[in-house]
C-alpha cells in the first residue's frame, strides 16, 4: 500500500492566500527551587503558601497540580479557584500549555452559579438565574428607594428610614452606602431578621431600616430570577452546607487549590470549609500584605487566621509555607516594598513564616526607587511621558519593558495624551478602555443646534 501526502491546504480563489496552522512552541517545565518543589510535594491536608509578587506562586500551582495529576488523581477531580475573570483565564491557559485539559479553573463566582444550576429543580432550571451586574443592581436599588416615599404616604411601604435620611433616599452616594451595607451582610451569612436583631440590639435605626430593605429587595429579586454577585456566593454556601450536596461535593473533588487567596471574603471562606473542610487538601496561595480589596468585602483574616479555620486532620493547624526567592522585583525595589510592608502586622500567623516572608531575596542586583511630587496633574504626566522617552532615546531601553501604573482609570484619558504627544507607543488592556463616555454639557448644547 502507498502512503501520500495528506494534500495541502486550498488557497483562496479571492486573494491567492491559503491558511496555515502555526505550531505551538513547546514549553520548557520551570526551575523550581527548595520552597517550590516542597509546595509541589503536599499530598494530603491543609497548607498555606505565603508568596509575595514574583516569587512564582502562580507557577508553583499549576506545578503542583500537575504533580498531582501526574501522581494519579484525575484533572476533573482538582478544583482551581481564583478571585478574577482575567486570573482564571491566565490559569487556565497556563494549565493547558503544561497539558492538563479538562482541569476546573474558574473564578469563586463561576464556581458558585454552576452549583446553584446544578442543584435546580427541573422546574425552576427552564428559567435559569440571571446574575445582576453591578450597575444593574445600582439602578435597582436606586428605584427601590426612589419608590418609598410614596408607599411610606399610602401606608404601604415596610421600610421606616429615619428621618434625617428621608432626603438622601434618591441621591447616588446613599444608594451606594445601601448596596453596601447589602453586600456586607450577606457577606457575613445573616438575613434581615438577623441584621434587625442586631440593629435593636444596638440601637441603630438606620440599619433597622436597612434590614426591611433588605427583606423588600431579595423579595424583588427573588420574584425577578435574578441574583447580585453577594448573594450568588451566599445561596451557594446554603447549599454546599446541605448534608446530601456536601456529600457529592466531597466525592468530587480530591483536592482543591486556591490563588489570590488574600482577597476572599467571609463568605467565600465558609464555602471554602464546606468544599475542603474537615482537614481535607486545601492549598492556598496568597500575600497578606496585598489584601487591597476590604471596600468590596475582602477580609484579610481570611489568610491571618488559615491555619484555625482549616486544621488538619489531627486537630492540629495547618502547616505554612513560604517562597522567597523574588525574581520580579529587584535588590532596592525589594528593599523599599518591605520596609514599607514591616510596618504592618501579621497576626495569628507563626512568626518563623511571618519573618521569612517579610525577608525575600532577590534573585536580581540593583534597582532604584525614586519619589517626586508635582505643582499640578498636567506636569505629572509630561514628566512621566519625558522620563520614558529618554530612557528609551538615551538608555536604549526597550518600550516592552517599561510600565505605568495609575491609582484609578480616571487618570489613564491625560495620561494616553501626554504619551502619545511625546512619541511614547502605548498598549492598554481591553478592560481599561472606556466603550462609552457621558457628553459633556457643551457637547449636549451642540447635539440641539439645527
Amino acid at each position: 500500500m502507498i502512503l501520500s501526502p495528506p494534500p495541502a491546504p486550498a488557497a483562496s480563489a479571492a486573494t491567492g492566500y491559503r491558511l496555515l496552522r502555526t505550531p505551538p512552541e513547546p514549553v520548557r517545565p520551570p526551575v523550581l527551587d527548595a520552597d517550590q518543589r516542597a509546595v509541589v510535594e503536599h499530598r494530603d491536608g491543609p497548607l498555606l503558601v505565603l508568596a509575595g509578587p514574583g516569587t512564582g506562586k502562580t507557577t508553583t500551582l499549576v506545578e503542583s497540580v500537575l504533580a498531582r495529576v501526574r501522581a494519579g488523581t484525575a484533572p476533573d477531580r482538582v478544583l482551581v479557584l481564583t478571585f478574577g475573570r482575567r486570573a482564571a483565564v491566565d490559569l487556565r491557559d497556563r494549565m493547558a500549555a503544561r497539558g492538563l485539559a479538562g482541569l476546573h479553573a474558574s473564578t469563586f463566582h463561576s464556581f458558585c452559579y454552576a452549583l446553584i444550576r446544578e442543584e435546580q429543580s427541573p422546574e425552576d432550571f427552564a428559567e435559569p438565574v440571571r446574575l445582576l451586574s453591578g450597575p444593574e443592581q445600582d439602578l435597582l436599588v436606586r428605584e427601590l428607594l426612589a419608590g418609598q416615599p410614596a408607599l411610606e404616604r399610602e401606608g404601604l411601604g415596610r421600610v421606616r428610614w429615619p428621618a434625617d435620611l428621608r432626603a438622601a433616599l434618591t441621591t447616588r452616594g446613599f444608594a451606594d452606602e445601601v448596596r453596601a451595607v447589602l453586600a456586607r451582610t450577606r457577606e457575613l451569612g445573616l438575613g434581615p431578621d438577623a441584621l434587625a436583631a442586631f440593629a435593636a440590639r444596638i440601637g441603630r435605626p438606620d440599619w433597622t431600616a436597612a434590614a426591611a430593605f433588605l427583606d423588600e429587595y431579595l423579595e424583588v429579586t427573588e420574584l425577578g430570577g435574578m441574583v447580585d454577585y453577594a448573594e450568588l456566593v451566599h445561596r451557594a454556601v446554603l447549599l454546599a452546607r446541605r448534608p446530601e450536596v456536601h456529600e457529592r461535593l466531597q466525592r468530587r473533588y480530591d483536592a482543591v487549590y486556591v490563588d489570590e487567596f488574600q482577597d476572599t471574603d467571609p463568605a467565600q471562606l465558609r464555602l471554602l470549609r464546606a468544599l475542603a473542610g474537615q482537614g481535607r487538601t486545601l492549598v492556598a496561595f496568597g500575600d497578606p500584605d496585598q489584601s487591597v480589596y476590604a471596600f468590596r468585602g475582602a477580609d484579610v483574616n481570611g489568610i491571618l487566621g488559615f491555619p484555625e479555620y482549616f486544621p488538619r486532620r489531627d486537630g492540629g493547624p495547618a502547616p505554612v509555607r513560604v517562597l522567597r526567592a523574588s525574581r520580579r522585583a529587584r535588590a532596592g525595589l525589594l528593599a523599599a516594598t518591605r520596609q514599607i510592608a514591616a510596618r504592618m502586622p501579621l497576626p495569628r500567623l507563626p512568626a518563623a513564616a511571618v519573618r521569612a516572608h517579610r525577608a525575600p531575596t532577590a534573585l536580581a542586583p540593583g534597582g532604584t526607587v525614586a519619589v517626586r511630587t508635582y505643582p499640578t496633574p498636567g506636569a505629572e504626566v509630561e514628566s512621566v511621558a519625558d522620563t520614558l522617552r529618554r530612557a528609551h532615546l538615551e538608555d536604549g531601553l526597550p518600550w516592552h519593558d517599561m510600565a505605568v501604573l495609575t491609582r484609578s482609570t480616571a487618570a489613564l484619558a491625560p495620561l494616553r495624551r501626554a504619551l502619545t504627544s511625546a512619541g511614547v507607543p502605548i498598549d492598554l488592556p481591553p478592560s481599561t478602555c472606556l466603550l462609552y463616555t457621558s457628553p459633556s454639557p457643551r457637547d449636549r448644547q451642540k447635539s440641539r443646534m439645527p
